[in-house]
């Protein structure tokens, strides 16, 4: 069992060891999905939030970074639809965005993102939670009976993405 109680491979057995990346800024989605590969992980992107909402139902993957501001569906619903169907429980569901504020990062919290970061944000840490998540050693909040935190990154300066 992880530490905050849940079994990992209950939640994720059934998703891919692959990110969706959703951004309707094409050289952040052209950036990110870039780094990814390089570390040879697979990538799907999405430039909207109907299209991201899409790939996460096809290809069921462990990790989905995810914009906040898009057109058609911004990145809330977005979470919000993923938490709503139980074929994706235990997706992990990371938000990247320029939107700062606290009121923000609660917004994304209370829709069920496990991770907030603003751009820029550090693409080396972006990666390790990407690696601990297919690892099984950071799981989704989703589905446990305590809320766990929720880290808040915030980088800027030589390394940064976003």
């Amino acid at each position: 069992m992880a530490e905050n109680g849940m079994e990992p491979d209950r939640l994720n057995t059934q998703l891919n060891d692959m990110v969706v990346l959703v951004d309707d800024e094409p050289n952040i989605r052209e950036t990110v999905a870039f780094i990814l590969e390089a570390e040879g992980v697979e990538v799907e992107t999405g430039s909207d939030g109907v299209e991201g909402l899409e790939a996460v139902r096809r290809c069921k993957p462990k990790v989905v970074l995810l914009d906040v501001m898009m057109p058609r569906m911004d990145g809330y619903e977005v979470c919000r639809a993923i938490r709503s169907d139980p074929e994706l429980q235990g997706v992990f569901v990371m938000i990247l965005t320029a939107r700062g504020q606290k009121s923000d990062e609660a917004k994304a919290l209370e829709v069920g993102a496990d991770l907030y970061m603003s751009k820029p944000f550090d693409d080396e840490v972006v990666m390790q939670v990407i690696r601990d998540v297919f690892d099984g050693r950071l799981v989704s909040k989703q589905g446990s009976t305590e809320d766990g935190p929720v880290v808040h990154y915030q980088r800027t300066g030589a390394g940064a993405a976003g």
